[in-house]
């Protein structure tokens, strides 16, 4: 049985997905790792395709078209779930996220977390290559989850994390609708109202190195809006219920 699957959404990335899968393999060898494309037009596809023949730790999911990072990250823990993996990564594949930070994030999953957060901003600010104005906007995203949510977490938005098994079970991926930021936002809080430990890891986030960012305002007001609707949801509770029992008998195994 392999432990690890690390997951990432591609929508032209070709320039990036041999390397950072290559650099994720290193850092994990014994890890397999799934790219779910969105039906690329630069070609993205057609490599993975190619990277799969040559290494069978690589796995590739075409999907007929662009729907979102939210969709695509449903489909690839569906993927997962099928299988036996222990431990899901998110990771984007543009290098933001670096594949050497992903034994960080395993080894306090392994032993006393069921859900850890590479996080940009617990303990003070790690981003490089970023504007004032996304930084300010990102920071300012963070503490209105805070305040409408009560989640505790310094970085809710962030996209790189390491999951149990255990929490993509119980937190229905199958049934989630949201995108981009409010994709994070939306699986955070359903790991974190039902008891799940939740730890950050600090990490240094850079901006992509190369191809284009895909955040747009729409994003922003869709991640704005679902906030409020988490909070509504579930009953403007901002505390969990209790450890999860089956975080319990996960760490106690």
């Amino acid at each position: 049985m392999v432990e690890c699957l690390v997951i990432t959404p591609t929508y032209n990335e070709r320039d990036n997905v041999e390397a950072i899968s290559r650099a994720a393999l290193e850092v994990l060898p014994d890890a397999h790792y799934l790219f779910v494309d969105d039906n690329s037009p630069d070609g993205t596809g057609q490599l993975l395709d190619e990277l799969t023949k040559r290494d069978p730790r690589i796995h590739v999911l075409h999907r007929p078209g662009k729907e979102g990072l939210g969709r695509a990250y449903t489909a690839g823990f569906l993927w997962a779930l099928e299988r036996e993996y222990a431990f899901i990564f998110e990771m984007d594949a543009d290098f933001s996220h670096n594949p050497r930070d992903l034994p960080r994030l395993l080894e306090p999953a392994r032993s006393r977390a069921d859900l850890v957060l590479g996080s940009r901003f617990v303990g003070g600010v790690r981003i490089t290559n970023w504007p004032i104005s996304r930084l300010l906007l990102s920071l300012a995203a963070a503490q209105y989850v805070r305040l409408l949510t009560g989640m505790p977490f310094a970085d809710p938005t962030g996209g790189f994390k390491c999951y149990r098994r255990e929490v993509l079970e119980e937190i229905d991926v199958g049934s989630l609708r949201s995108n981009g930021y409010s994709f994070q936002i939306e699986t955070l809080h359903r790991a974190w109202i039902r008891g799940f430990i939740v730890e950050e890891v600090p990490i240094i986030f850079e901006d992509r190195r190369s191809g284009v960012s895909k955040m747009n305002s729409s994003i922003v007001r869709e991640a704005l809006t679902l906030v409020g609707r988490i909070a509504l949801r579930s009953g403007l509770r901002r505390r969990p219920r209790g450890r999860h029992p089956r975080s319990v008998a996960a760490h106690a195994a």
